[in-house]
Formats: C-alpha cells, sequence, structure tokens
C-alpha cells in the first residue's frame, strides 16, 4: 500500500479508482459528436501518449466504462468534481496502459498470468481486492465465498457490467503490480553507498562557528554594468532546456457583475417582511422553511459564538441578546435578510466519549434490549459483549473495542448526533439508526454548555430582470467601442473608465478569473484566437458580462528568446554586480586581518553565528552559497570576499566541533525518504521523455 500512497500523493487519484468514492459522470454519448469529430485535425484528440493519438471518441468511451463501474459498486452520482475524478482516473489507465507498463517491459519487468491469479483469487490477494465492497462480509471483512460467488455469476449479466467491473479490477491491479516493481527497483539502484553514508554522517554531524561582515547588494541599479544582448542570446543557447514551457496566453478581460438595484433589495425585504407574522406561528416550521427560505431548517444546537461565522453577525447579536425570546425583525447582511426563531435552549457537553455494540437483523431490536438489561444488572464487561455480538469490529478508539471515541454534533454516526450528548454518564440505553439497533454506553462527557436551537429564515436579494438588463447594456457599450482590435479595447477602457483585469500565462485548464468561478467559455475563446482579438460579451453563471482580449501567445515548447530576455538580463546582471561588489570590497579591505576592523571599512558590523552545518536543515536562514563557502575554510583566518546570492562576504572561522547525534539511522531514514520521493516522479518524467500531450482542457 505504500507504493499505492505515493502514486496518491503525486496524482491525487490512484488507479485504483474502483475502492474510492463512488463516482459517475454525465455522459455525452459519444455516436452523437462522432460524425463531428472525424476528419477534424490532431488538435481536436484528448491526447497523444507514446505517440499514439488518443481521440475524443475514444477517450469518452473509456469514461462511460470507468463510470459504469463506478455506479456497479455505489449508485449514480454526477457532481462536477466526481465527474473530474473519473476523468483523471481514465486518463492515468491510458498512462499506465500505453507508457509505463511498456516500459516496465524494457527494463525486463513482467507481471504474468500465475502472478495475476495469486492476486485475485490466490493465497496473496491485492488490497485493491480485499477492499470492495462487494466482496466483504457482514462484519466488513473480505470473504472469499463472496467474491468466488461474483465471478460464478459474473457471466450471467446481461448488459456485461459485471464483466467491465473485473476487468477494470484486473487492470489495476495489474497496473499496481508494474508500479511496485518498476519503483523497487529504482529504489534498489538509487541506494545510499557506503561512501555516501559516511560523507552524509560527517556532513550532519560536522558544525562550524564563524563571525562574519555581510555587504548587501541593494536595490539601486548600477549604470556601469552593461548585460549586452549578444551575452542574452549566448546564455539562451546555453541553457535553452530551462526554458521549456506550456502553452498559455496573457489577456485582459473587463467584468461587468450584476449586483441587485435598490429596488431590488427593497423587494426582497418586503417580501421576507410580509413573511415575519406566518413564520412566528408556524407550527411546522421545516415545512414553512422549505417552501420560503434559502436557507433549510438545522437541528444543530448553536453555543455563543458560532452563529457569527456559520451565518451572520446579526444572528448571533440578536440570538444571545436579551430579546431572543420572540421572533426577530429583519436584519441583513451584504444582500442577504434573515428571521431568527430560537426554538429552544438547553445546556449539554460539546462532545462525549461513546462505546456501542451494533446489532443487524430482524431480532436487533430484541437483542438491544437483552444486551442493555444485561450490561445493567450482571454488570458484563462491554468489550465481551462487542466481540461475541456487534457487526461493528473496527471500533477500537484508545485499544478498546467497541470504543468509536470523541463524539460531537458534527463528527457522529447520523441518528446519535445529541443524544449521546444528553445521555447519561455510565447508563448503557437503546439506540436506532440507519445501520441498525445500537447498544450505547457514553463512557465520559466534557462540561455542559448552553446552546440553542434555531431556526432561520432567509432571503436574498437577487438581480431582476430590468437590472440584468442594465447591467448587460453597459457591458454591450464596451464590447461595441472595444471590438476589432487591443488598440480600440484600450480606448474603450480610459474613454467608459472601467478596470481591464491582466492576466499573464493563463493555461488552457484555467476555469477561474479572479474571485470568478465556472470561466471556462472565457479560457476557450480566449485559445482560441489570435493575439489583439477582442471577444464579444461572455456570460458567466448569469451574474458576470466579461470582455476578453488576448495580448500574447506562448506556445508549447521553449520559450523565445524575446520572451525570456529579461529574466535573463536580470539574473546575467545580478552576476556581474556580484563580481563588481567582491572585486571592490577586496580592494577596500586589502592588507586588513581583523574583522572589526574591515566591519569598519566597510561600514558594517560583525555578526555571529554558531553550530553553521552543511546540511541545509540545520542552517536554515542562511545564504547557501556563504554557508557552502565556509564549511571548507581555513579556521582562524580572514576569508573572502565570497559572492552570496543576496550580498558579498567576508568572514572568520573561530570554531568546528564533531557531533555524535546524526547517526547512520538518521541517515538512511533520510535517504529512504529522498527514494519515497525521486519514486513519485517516475510517471511524470516518462510522460515528459515520451513527450506525453495532455489536451483534456479543451474539452471539458
Amino acid at each position: 500500500m505504500a507504493v499505492l500512497e505515493k502514486i496518491r500523493v503525486k496524482f491525487g487519484l490512484t488507479a485504483s479508482i474502483i475502492i474510492a468514492i463512488g463516482l459517475l459522470m454525465f455522459i455525452i454519448d459519444p455516436s452523437e459528436i462522432a460524425s463531428a469529430i472525424n476528419g477534424m485535425s490532431s488538435k481536436n484528440d484528448v491526447g497523444k501518449i507514446n505517440g499514439k493519438s488518443v481521440s475524443y471518441v475514444d477517450f469518452q468511451e473509456e469514461v462511460q466504462k470507468m463510470s459504469t463501474v463506478n455506479e456497479l459498486l455505489y449508485g449514480s452520482v454526477q457532481s462536477a468534481q466526481q465527474q473530474e475524478q473519473i476523468r483523471d482516473a481514465v486518463w492515468q489507465n491510458l498512462i499506465y496502459r500505453n507508457l509505463f507498463n511498456k516500459e516496465a517491459h524494457a527494463a525486463g519487468i513482467y507481471v504474468g498470468d500465475d502472478e495475476m491469479v495469486d492476486l485475485t483469487t490466490g493465497s496473496n490477494v491485492s488490497p485493491l481486492v480485499t477492499q470492495i465492497p462487494i466482496f466483504l462480509d457482514e462484519q466488513g471483512n473480505f470473504s472469499k465465498e463472496n467474491m468466488a460467488s461474483f465471478l460464478q455469476n459474473m457471466d450471467s449479466d446481461r448488459d456485461g457490467s459485471l464483466r467491465l467491473f473485473w476487468h477494470n479490477l484486473q487492470e489495476n491491479i495489474m497496473n499496481s503490480q508494474y508500479y511496485s516493481k518498476y519503483a523497487s527497483l529504482f529504489n534498489a539502484a538509487n541506494g545510499l553507498n557506503a561512501v555516501q553514508l559516511k560523507h552524509a554522517i560527517a556532513d550532519n554531524n560536522n558544525t562550524t562557528d564563524v563571525k562574519f561582515v555581510t555587504v548587501p547588494f541593494g536595490y539601486t541599479t548600477d549604470s556601469t554594468i552593461v548585460v549586452s544582448d549578444s551575452e542574452i542570446k549566448s546564455f539562451y543557447n546555453d541553457h535553452k532546456k530551462l526554458y521549456r514551457q506550456q502553452a498559455s496566453r496573457d489577456m485582459e478581460y473587463v467584468v461587468f457583475e450584476v449586483i441587485p438595484s435598490a429596488e431590488d433589495i427593497a423587494a426582497t425585504k418586503s417580501n421576507i417582511t410580509s413573511l415575519v407574522e406566518e413564520f412566528a406561528e408556524a407550527t411546522n416550521v421545516r415545512s414553512f422553511l422549505v417552501k420560503n427560505s434559502n436557507r433549510a431548517y438545522s437541528e444543530y444546537w448553536y453555543k455563543q459564538g458560532e452563529l457569527r461565522t456559520a451565518v451572520a453577525s446579526p444572528i448571533e447579536d440578536y440570538v444571545w441578546g436579551e430579546n431572543s425570546t420572540q421572533v426577530s425583525d429583519v436584519m441583513n447582511s451584504g444582500y442577504n435578510f434573515y428571521v431568527a426563531r430560537v426554538m429552544d435552549t438547553k445546556s449539554f457537553p460539546d462532545s462525549a466519549l461513546v462505546k456501542h455494540i451494533l446489532l443487524q437483523g430482524d431480532d436487533a431490536d430484541q437483542k438491544a434490549d437483552s444486551l442493555v438489561n444485561v450490561l445493567k444488572t450482571k454488570k458484563e464487561n462491554f468489550a465481551n459483549l462487542v466481540a461475541e455480538y456487534s457487526v461493528d469490529q473496527n471500533s477500537n478508539y484508545g485499544g478498546e473495542l467497541g470504543t468509536i471515541g470523541w463524539m460531537t454534533q458534527s463528527y457522529t454516526i447520523p441518528g446519535m448526533e445529541t443524544a449521546v450528548l444528553t445521555a447519561k454518564v455510565g447508563e448503557p440505553f437503546k439506540l436506532n439508526t440507519q445501520y441498525g439497533s445500537h447498544v450505547v454506553l457514553v463512557v465520559e462527557q466534557t462540561k455542559p454548555t448552553l446552546k440553542k436551537q434555531v431556526a432561520i429564515l432567509e432571503k436574498e436579494a437577487i438581480a431582476g430582470k430590468e437590472t440584468i438588463n442594465n447591467y448587460y447594456n453597459k457591458a454591450n457599450n464596451f464590447a461595441v467601442a472595444a471590438a476589432g482590435s487591443y488598440s480600440n479595447y484600450r480606448k474603450a477602457v480610459d474613454t467608459i473608465g472601467v478596470y481591464s483585469h491582466p492576466v499573464n500565462n493563463m493555461l488552457e485548464s484555467a476555469n477561474r478569473l479572479g474571485s470568478i468561478d465556472n470561466t471556462k467559455e472565457v479560457t476557450r475563446w480566449v485559445f482560441d484566437n489570435k493575439a489583439g482579438s477582442v471577444s464579444p460579451i461572455m456570460t458567466i453563471d448569469n451574474n458576470y458580462f466579461i470582455i476578453a482580449t488576448v495580448k500574447q501567445i506562448h506556445k508549447e515548447g521553449y520559450a523565445t528568446l524575446a520572451e525570456v530576455s529579461p529574466t535573463i538580463r536580470q539574473q546575467l546582471y545580478s552576476e556581474k554586480q556580484a563580481d563588481k561588489m567582491c572585486a571592490q570590497v577586496a580592494e577596500k579591505i586589502q592588507g586588513l586581518t581583523d574583522l572589526d576592523a574591515i566591519a569598519e571599512t566597510l561600514g558594517s558590523s560583525v555578526s555571529t553565528k554558531e553550530g553553521v552545518a552543511f546540511s541545509s536543515l540545520t542552517s536554515q536562514g542562511m545564504d547557501p552559497k556563504f554557508i557552502g563557502a565556509l564549511t571548507s575554510a581555513p579556521e582562524g583566518k580572514v576569508s573572502g570576499p565570497v559572492a552570496g546570492s543576496t550580498g558579498v562576504y567576508v568572514f572568520q572561522v573561530t570554531g568546528r566541533d564533531t557531533g555524535s547525534f546524526y547517526t547512520e539511522d538518521d541517515a538512511t531514514n533520510r535517504d529512504n525518504q529522498m527514494n519515497s520521493y525521486l519514486t513519485q516522479l517516475i510517471v511524470p518524467v516518462m510522460m515528459q521523455d515520451k513527450d506525453v500531450k495532455d489536451n483534456r482542457a479543451r474539452f471539458y
């Protein structure tokens, strides 16, 4: 599982998608767009892996398969985040199928048929199998009998979903095994040899005490330092590999946010005011809020201070004020209007340490009554009863079987919310939830705190049709004035007096502009148009009207000399500045051997640092170039000047010490940590080496 965890850290979703949260996306039927895709250029491919193009139609077919698998396991779910996770998992499987596993073969690594049988139905079953819900028994343990039953019935499934699920599971197991073997080979080849181990221990145990004088570079530009265009070009040619880039765009945009007008706000206030009396007299508050409020009824009990952040400050002030026994007047915060009604007041603990016995089946309720009686009359050991009767054998907080742990209103089993917080400590009782019948024992509780249950009628002021039309007209006036070119766009910005938001290096995957979400339409337009183009009005969530313009296009590959020239110029300037300052300092202190005299000459002061180690972990905050220089400098003599990252140093090593606190185990553990990090880079490096193209952002 350690290898799987490494992949999870790197990619966010493992190849074993089937053991994650159940997912299902809404799938566009590939046949509906096949005719539109056929004959188009490669720019309409979802990507390219190891020289093989991945078409949109083929990718969608894989997404459909993965969705079917997850629907089989967890039911139908369609959130945007879950859809994205499924697409990521499909892409990851394609990377393994078309690239990683082939590279593993080239390295002499194979996963044979007998090995796959052992990992699926043999004596060494993969964790990817043992965590599948449909293979678990009533106690939540892996059951080979359940898996055997599944395999026997697999081909009787008419739509083939069970066979599809099994094939997907086998592929994930194979991918995991290939990765595990390759990572083991990689780590074995990257081990710490005896010489490296010796140096690692010495570097971390040897420390240096130093006195030093610093002359900072400062921020004033030296006009005598010149960096020529030929020097920049030469540096670019020698270091071109450093300037590889993704495709991106520099753009600007103007946004007209639709804000409710004074009339819209007044109408909302009038509407909620008309409901106050009915709200105060409602006997079924939950039903009333379903019909009339933007906020549903909550049974949560609020203690003082929580409503201020959970809802709004005016609600907090009313509920905990002197006149909170009746329904409040209409209050507002921003564009939201509220009316609060205190339903109940009670004092009980914030949390409770809870044990339970979970019972399921037709006789669960009666059996729970019997066990409660046994605990009360015979003082039977709770853990013994858990071991004998409870379906839940996994709760063992603090090492005691049956102990769930500390529960609160928010961190609880549905159905137990306030019951365990208001129960009597040490007295077992029966409680029914959606999971079955529970025998519950509260072991400990925190000190009781006063809490209130509050019903909140909420209305948000939203822009009406007339308001929306007014903002659209403003956006349209700008769009008409800005149309045609970037120069027209800039003139419109100045003439109309709006702010233009700059965005540099926008990626094709971008789906957010500032605080505005769901801006994929803008991103697609920017990537589909030439530099200097100005967009028509783009509407985002009916709340924003955006007009955009493309300033500069950065193509995928290597940045041009013009694009990186300013960065290179600054780097070369800094190097020349360091060399010049080193020469100036050397000239000023020539013949001086006392550090105090040197400090006075340079208009600086002497600083000291003890216990400086070559290891960056023990020398944080110091200039790395300075550390490298002082660890090899002679003791007792003035050394320098040495150019660091932020200034020039003249220094004197005053002492060295060799400790033994950094051991061979420390060095080995650090090496293992480094190997773990490097292992996560195996697949990304392969993808870069084979120039994998991921164009999914064009379609989703």
